[in-house]
């Protein structure tokens, strides 16, 4: 016991790596043994193209990501101080037209410096990200080539009847898969729809800001007002409002409803999930994974109502 708490606890920062090559196991299993024990494929090889492929994909995810963002990520870069002092202006004409303080005189002076002592903490961030991305790819091959052995082993040493760890094999893929594809597929969607507001009501760079509320859409209930609530403000503030408005409503009355339908559809025909489930599970999920807590934390819960 103390040598497994010993070796959790050491590799405990790499456990986002092992859930996500476990995700794309769950995904890839069906495919990959169809091709190498049906049609006979070599398993290394065919693992290898899988691996590939994952890479490709997450490759030009980051690449799309950089071009939308690194326009408007580089001014602040350049000359942070300026960049400042122009949100600066823009909240304190939000306040004087509101009547609220929404940010404060020594939240605004203090959040250059919060920034700037953000970025070490990014860098190190992201060379975990680069580790976890490694170890996923890593344990990935194993886990496709080794998967019936490993499936066998894990199904002899489990303490439970045939018939309850069956039950737990299928839940299992039953919510990873629902979670892992439904939750892109929700994104996509609320994306797609936050977009289209934004082209109507015209604020700029509506290409980035509906990529931006698609990607917050993973979080549910209150994921895309993270965007569009401050882009409302703006606008507000800048005398837009009639447009403004427009936002505010298409927002709450489209995008919220599209939000709350996209969920029950799409994860009711994925897996039966519940949006209960959904959301307790990504608040526990998030806290004890990280962002892999998407799929994961319902998986948690699943288990619990379950056992």
């Amino acid at each position: 016991i103390l040598l497994v708490y010993l070796s959790i606890r050491e590799l405990y920062i790499f456990f986002p790596g092992l859930l996500g090559a476990l995700t794309l196991y769950i995904l890839s299993r069906n495919s990959y043994f169809q091709l190498v024990y049906h049609y006979k494929w070599k398993k290394g090889r065919t693992a290898g193209l899988y691996l590939l492929a994952y890479s490709l994909l997450l490759a030009a995810l980051v690449w799309f990501t950089f071009v939308l963002v690194e326009r408007q990520v580089h001014p602040f870069l350049k000359d942070p101080a300026a960049t400042m002092t122009r949100i600066r202006e823009a909240v304190n004409a939000a306040q004087a037209k509101t009547g609220f303080t929404l940010v404060s005189a020594e939240s605004l002076t203090g959040l250059q410096q919060k920034l700037s002592a953000i970025l070490p903490s990014l860098v190190n961030d992201t060379s975990n990200l680069i580790v976890n991305l490694a170890i996923l790819l890593f344990l990935l091959y194993y886990m496709l080539v080794n998967g019936k052995a490993i499936e066998n082993y894990i199904s002899d040493i489990l303490p439970l009847k045939h018939a309850n760890v069956v039950l737990l094999a299928t839940e299992t893929k039953r919510i990873v898969r629902a979670s892992a594809l439904g939750i892109p597929i929700i994104s996509l969607i609320q994306g797609i729809t936050a977009t289209i507001g934004y082209i109507i009501f015209g604020p700029d760079n509506v290409i980035l800001w509906g990529f931006l509320t698609g990607v917050f859409a993973f979080f549910p209930v209150i994921g895309t007002m993270v965007i569009w609530v401050p882009l409302v403000v703006f606008m507000y503030a800048s005398g837009d409002n009639l447009n403004a408005t427009g936002l505010l409503l298409y927002s709450v009355i489209v995008t919220g409803n599209v939000d709350y339908l996209a969920r029950i559809s799409v994860l009711k025909k994925l897996g039966q999930v519940h949006p209960v489930v959904t959301v307790l599970g990504v608040m526990v999920g998030l806290g004890l994974f990280g962002f892999i807590g998407l799929i994961f934390g319902p998986l948690l819960v699943n288990y619990i109502i379950l056992l």
